[in-house]
């Protein structure tokens, strides 16, 4: 079985180095990690509503975007990243460019931790299933996120027309 899985990643990779297993492995993660949340649910005989309320799928979006660039890029967050990575450089205001550690298994959760899209699928999961276990709460800092999105696109709006009128770059 196991030089099935070797061969199979071989004609996958094309020569490229592609961690399939760790893969797996985030993937047998995540369904562990939604099966958790799920049983949660379930077991406090949380409502599941028929569909979702727009206001609810926007205000989870934008929380989903402000927290997955928070722990994926963030200075601040760094620390939780840096087992997994290495320090590459600055990449925008207060966010960084850092890269997968290639060793062991660390280069997959190095990728999942860097990435802020493959952080929102988890984000985005635990936020959805809050909202059914406490959705006070939930919304209250989902509303916190979505208030500093507004905060850092005026910061940057404010940046640039301070910039762009004083000629300062």
């Amino acid at each position: 079985m196991r030089e099935i899985a070797r061969r199979i990643g071989r004609r996958y990779s094309a020569g490229h180095d592609r961690p399939l297993g760790g893969y797996l492995a985030s993937m047998t993660g995540f369904g562990a990690y939604t099966a958790a949340w799920a049983t949660a649910v379930r077991l406090r005989g949380c409502p599941v509503p028929d569909r979702p309320q727009p206001w609810d799928v926007v205000l989870t979006s934008v929380a989903t975007f402000r927290l997955g660039r928070l722990l994926s890029k963030a200075s601040v967050t760094s620390p939780l990243r840096a087992p997994f990575t290495r320090y590459v450089g600055p990449q925008g205001p207060a966010e960084l460019h850092e890269e997968a550690e290639p060793r062991n298994c660390r280069d997959t959760v190095g990728e999942l931790v860097t990435c802020p899209f493959c952080t929102s699928v988890w984000v985005v999961s635990t936020l959805t299933a809050s909202q059914l276990l406490w959705p006070r709460a939930t919304r209250t800092a989902m509303g916190a996120l979505a208030a500093l999105v507004g905060a850092d696109a005026l910061q940057l709006t404010y940046g640039a027309l301070l910039s762009r009128t004083t000629g300062n770059d």
